[in-house]
């Protein structure tokens, strides 16, 4: 089942800082006039991953907007560690009063139910799905000195020397793994995998040129792009970036039925009233339609979305089914 992205993807010029609160400002009275769900105070965004990542970034910019909207506090606390899976316990056994939600990506609520053999929580049990925010695509790139300009091209080069060429990763399972597999696996190549401990130490060795290849997120790929030290042969999504619209998809680059959306969305703990999920969901909808936040989302490489609450949890389900099957025949574990 496909879930409705956003078709705003033309980049809007930035506006200043004092610009976007003006104009939040402005919105804000017929935006609260709505409101069914007022917290009685301080609302808490739990992020299981550390701070400055796109997540990270999305969790930060939805609280600034709905802090404003609610008329109370929306802080953010990062909790990392193993995976999400110390951030995402916390939220799972967070009171399901309204006031505590947390974030969640492709990786914590599709890829971890198969990866780790047990976790302290039941990932389709445990949360409430309320929104999906945001896809940020990955990128197949390549250090800019090896002699490959296309996905076509790599392919040719691993086929050469199999088991040569290597691949880095922000370690095992992560999206930034799994597309690269996912790659060797459709393209029918041998490529060497070389985890690291987080996306930052393995886009080092790439740019330093020690791991040829790597699939990393169009955020943090983007200004290494920009500079000539990295070249992007495909995006992992269905659709072309807004911000890199010259790179084409991979299924477009000759690998059929190659799909990775790396998707981030807003969760809350089981029993957290129906009302309540319902209600946040509409407002970060309007959130995400505000100029200033698609302005934000397009600078780092990030397509909005938009579902129900029910279609959320749809598509959280086909993606614990879909990458649980790929992981299991890959022979692919954290433990």
């Amino acid at each position: 089942m496909r879930f409705p992205i956003s078709r705003g993807r033309r980049l809007l010029n930035a506006l200043p800082v004092a610009g976007m609160l003006a104009g939040l400002l402005a919105a804000t009275p017929q935006f609260v006039a709505a409101q069914a769900y007022a917290p009685a105070r301080t609302v808490k965004f739990i992020v299981p991953f550390p701070p400055g990542g796109a997540i990270d970034t999305l969790a930060r910019l939805t609280a600034q907007h709905l802090s404003v909207a609610w008329g109370q506090p929306v802080t953010v606390e990062n909790r990392p560690g193993a995976g999400g899976i110390i951030g995402s316990d916390a939220l799972a056994k967070a009171p399901p009063d309204g006031l505590t939600f947390g974030w969640g990506a492709v990786s914590t609520h599709g890829i971890n139910a198969t990866l780790y053999r047990k976790l302290p929580y039941d990932t389709l049990k445990d949360f409430v799905p309320v929104a999906p925010v945001a896809i940020v695509p990955n990128l197949l790139l390549v250090n800019a000195n090896v002699p490959a300009r296309s996905a076509e091209e790599l392919i040719a080069l691993a086929r050469q020397q199999p088991g040569k060429l290597s691949f880095a990763s922000a370690g095992s399972g992560t999206t930034l793994h799994i597309s690269c597999e996912l790659f060797k696996r459709i393209a029918k190549v041998d490529l060497l995998h070389v985890p690291y401990k987080g996306s930052s130490p393995a886009l080092t060795d790439v740019l330093a040129g020690e791991v040829p290849v790597m699939c990393d997120s169009v955020t943090s790929a983007l200004p290494h792009l920009r500079s000539g030290k990295l070249r992007a042969l495909g995006i992992t999504s269905t659709q072309r970036s807004s911000v890199l619209p010259s790179v084409p998809t991979l299924a477009e680059a000759g690998l059929k039925g190659y799909e990775m959306n790396p998707w981030f969305g807003l969760f809350a703990p089981a029993g957290t009233p129906a009302n309540i999920v319902a209600q946040v969901n509409r407002d970060l909808q309007k959130v995400l339609s505000l100029p200033a936040v698609r302005t934000r989302l397009g600078e780092i490489g990030a397509e909005p979305m938009s579902a129900t609450p029910e279609q959320f949890a749809d598509m959280v389900r086909a993606d614990v089914d879909k990458w649980g099957r790929l992981i299991r025949e890959m022979g692919i574990s954290a433990d």
